[in-house]
């Protein structure tokens, strides 16, 4: 064969490794196997398919099976439009650094397996970053809130983006770097529903973002089966084995209460209210009041202006059905006020104000209203503990100080709202109609062990109805067990210490000045 021979076909290759990225990775790309070692880069049929979609398509999310290849595809997608394009610039986005240094790796490794006429020069090439002599150029970083705020993209690539913290932030950041026309793709297995990704992926079904939609079951790969799939449940659980396999939202994830049990509430009972009130519409309403029956009101406050949300809500406390609430963004004052209105119309609803931070100020509208049914306990016990008191051990209630108005949750309190907040939940014996508390949890998950909210979302709402259910239910319960409170030595006092507020401080004598209550008032009319 002569030399003119040898270059044309070199040539000829060349132009068809340029039109036919398929036949590029299959004949020319190595990657690295677990066991059987350097092999070429020969495509299934799905990873082929998988291609076509990256190429035509500007945006693209891919909820996949575990060890599908798609990572390494990626990686040779970007190899190849480095390679036969100039000035591409190329950014890698993981949960860890070495997570995102490892598919610039392939990028690199698969580069130097490349026949000589085939290569490219290269002006920096390490663990972190490769980049052409032609302009074009991959770089690995980790997560963080600015990650996407860089120089403009050719294309963005975030893997695993179901588990980035901070991912809202980086795509955000990133929708300026993308600006110019750059193309993305997020890929990720499952975790859970209600995060970035999971909306991402639901909204791209829908046709609501610019994303087009790939999903890819364990069953796609073809050297894989039933028997295959079931010894991964052997090894992993049924959750974790839902999440590395089955593409499946619902099924994955650390959510607090059971996906199955959320999707149970949204089918059956979420529906939207039939009024929304105030300047914000964020008071909601699906029952008006009954004046034959009880309700309480349980509410967490927020400073009014930052990320989170003052909310509560409104509980038919014999039925446990949520029949209003409200999530909003106003002033400690103005949301005691409302909480007070409210706790009025429903016929003097016992009203819980979570008195951690700044939830002070609010319940200290109500005590300042004189609201005739506000929830206090015990400074020094716990909220069961206080009861109990109250009711066996005859609670000195000359010493005002040991009343406290509202529910603290603390390090003890909260595990046992949380608890009670799943019992409720996954027995189905509540009647849950918010789509905005659903919404809040599906991303409320487990976290080393702590029950909270993803980074980046809420559990205000969650919160304020945990401590309804927990109040209610403790009551309920210490009815039932014949724990009698002293009503006639609590309604005997005319007079309870109110509490301490930023504008009382400078005042040491108001925790001395009483605050009138009505004679006649019954602390304990909620029981």
């Amino acid at each position: 064969m002569g030399t003119q021979n040898i270059k044309d076909i070199i040539k000829e290759e060349y132009k068809r490794c340029v039109t036919d990225p398929v036949h590029f990775m299959s004949k020319y790309c190595f990657v690295q196997h677990p066991i059987r070692g350097k092999i070429p880069f020969v495509l299934y049929p799905f990873q082929a398919e998988t291609l076509q979609e990256l190429i035509h398509n500007r945006y693209n999310i891919i909820l996949k099976s575990r060890q599908l290849g798609i990572s390494t595809l990626t990686a040779a997608y970007a190899l190849w439009m480095m390679m036969f394009n100039s000035d591409k610039n190329i950014l890698v986005i993981a949960t860890k650094q070495d997570v995102a240094k490892n598919l610039v790796t392939k990028v690199r490794v698969m580069h130097q397996n490349l026949p000589s006429w085939l290569k490219n020069s290269c002006v920096e090439d390490n663990k972190l970053s490769l980049r052409f002599h032609n302009g074009s150029q991959i770089k690995a970083v980790s997560s963080s809130p600015d990650a996407g705020r860089s120089e403009a993209l050719s294309l963005l690539i975030i893997d695993e983006a179901a588990f980035i913290e901070y991912i809202d932030d980086i795509w955000g950041a990133a929708q300026q770097t993308l600006a110019t026309g750059g193309d993305a793709i997020l890929l990720s297995t499952p975790n859970g529903v209600g995060n970035f990704f999971h909306k991402m992926w639901v909204e791209s079904e829908r046709g609501e973002n610019e994303f087009h939609p790939t999903r890819l079951h364990w069953s796609v790969h073809p050297e894989r089966d039933q028997a295959w799939r079931d010894q991964q449940t052997k090894n992993l659980g049924e959750r974790l084995a839902a999440q590395e396999c089955d593409a499946d939202f619902i099924s994955s994830g650390n959510t607090v209460i059971v996906p199955d049990i959320l999707k149970f509430y949204m089918d059956t009972y979420q529906c939207e209210p039939v009024e929304k009130r105030g300047i914000d519409s964020g008071y909601w309403v699906w029952e008006y009041p009954d004046y034959t029956r009880t309700y309480a009101v349980s509410a967490d406050v927020a400073r009014g202006d930052g990320n989170d949300y003052s909310s509560f809500h409104v509980i038919d406390v014999e039925t446990l059905a949520q029949v209003a609430e409200y999530k909003g963004k106003i002033s400690t004052t103005d949301f005691g006020n409302l909480c007070v209105n409210v706790a009025t119309e429903y016929n003097n609803a016992l009203l819980v104000i979570e008195n951690s931070g700044l939830g002070w100020a609010t319940a200290q509208v109500a005590v300042d209203r004189m609201y005739p049914n506000l929830f206090y306990s015990n400074k020094g016990l716990s909220v069961v503990d206080t009861y109990v008191s109250l009711g066996k051990k005859r609670l000195d209630l000359k010493d005002k100080s040991q009343l406290i108005v509202g529910f603290s949750t603390t390090q003890k309190t909260r595990p046992l709202i949380i608890s009670k907040l799943e019992m409720y939940m996954n027995g189905k014996e509540v009647l849950i109609r918010s789509k905005r508390l659903l919404s809040e949890l599906y991303t409320f998950i487990w976290k080393n062990g702590k029950a909270e909210a993803m980074t980046g979302y809420n559990d205000d709402t969650v919160m304020s109805y945990g401590i309804g259910l927990w109040v209610r239910d403790t009551a309920i319960r210490l009815k039932k067990d014949g724990i009698e409170l002293q009503k006639l030595a609590i309604n005997s006092i005319a007079r309870v210490a109110p509490i301490m507020t930023p504008d009382s401080q400078r005042r040491h004598d108001t925790w001395k000045m009483p605050v009138t209550r009505g004679e006649t008032e019954d602390l304990t009319q909620w029981l």
